[in-house]
């Protein structure tokens, strides 16, 4: 698959060309008005990842952040952890996103909440990024590498991007001891965008580009419970459905209750063969690194 397709195939898994009005449709049906906004409101739309608000604010409190810290948000969707960031953090934050149309979106939301002084949006590759060596304190990622087969280009550039003493914050999918995965996941229809690392590999290509790990959690245990506690017969949440793919992350932000199907059965083997894990990684302050 050549970069423009790629492109095209992950950015129509994640948006659907008339985002913004189903945004807009599923925020007036669930009782908020578009009009008057807070960040909280959002929070079933915009936390694209397992755990929605409550994993963003876990993974805020392993972070070590500081009021006034240039945070970039490598793959952050329609910015949902972005605004939390700035809301409730003061950080100042670029989210760089490869989907055109989430970046529109993300910034209609950000203009709504009146957060736009502090939260940017830049349509680009994670694997080409648009800025200079040490330009940030902190990178962030939450659900954002499982679409990227190159790993190592990824690492390099956000170890490129980072100040020197700057820190990596993230919450991704890696690959289990079961392979290959059952499709589809939230992340991919099919294999052709879904690139997986196991902890192990992820670990060991940190540390050659130069990454010190800080501290690593494994989330496992969560994510099955998670999925569990969706399953037929328990109690479910009706929410809106805005998106029209099984793992937009738009109808819920408890992704892993379907994964692309109705059925527990179907979801446990998809997620139960990979896991999430917090990291939370500093950038050695050695001679060339961040820059």
């Amino acid at each position: 698959m050549d970069e423009h397709d790629y492109t095209r195939s992950v950015s129509a898994h994640y948006a659907s060309g008339d985002l913004g009005e189903k945004v807009m449709a599923g925020l007036r049906a669930s009782g908020k008005d578009p009009g008057s906004l807070r960040v909280e409101d959002l929070a079933s739309l915009d936390q694209m990842h397992f755990g929605g608000i409550q994993a963003t604010r876990d993974l805020m409190r392993q972070a070590g952040l500081e009021r006034g810290m240039r945070v970039l948000d490598v793959g952050g969707g329609l910015g949902g952890p972005a605004r939390l960031l700035a809301d409730e953090a003061g950080c100042v934050v670029t989210v760089l996103e490869l989907s055109d149309e989430l970046c529109e979106v993300g910034q209609m939301l950000t203009a709504r909440v009146g957060l736009s002084e502090r939260v940017a949006f830049r349509h680009g590759s994670a694997l080409d990024m648009p800025f200079g060596d040490g330009d940030f304190d902190l990178v962030w990622t939450q659900h954002a590498t499982m679409n990227i087969a190159e790993k190592d280009r990824l690492y390099r550039e956000i170890h490129r991007v980072l100040r020197p003493g700057g820190r990596l914050v993230m919450q991704e999918i890696m690959a289990g001891p079961l392979q290959p995965i059952h499709f589809p996941v939230p992340w991919a229809q099919d294999a052709t965008i879904s690139f997986l690392r196991s902890p192990e590999e992820t670990r060991a290509t940190l540390s050659d580009i130069g990454f010190r790990e800080v501290e690593w959690v494994d989330q496992r245990a969560q994510v099955l419970d998670g999925m569990q506690g969706q399953a037929p017969g328990g109690p479910q949440v009706p929410r809106p459905r805005l998106g029209s793919t099984c793992c937009s992350g738009l109808n819920s932000p408890r992704w892993c209750r379907t994964s692309g199907a109705t059925s527990a059965k179907i979801a446990l083997p998809s997620c139960g063969q990979s896991w999430s894990a917090s990291d939370t990684l500093r950038d050695e302050d050695v001679p060339g690194a961040g820059g």
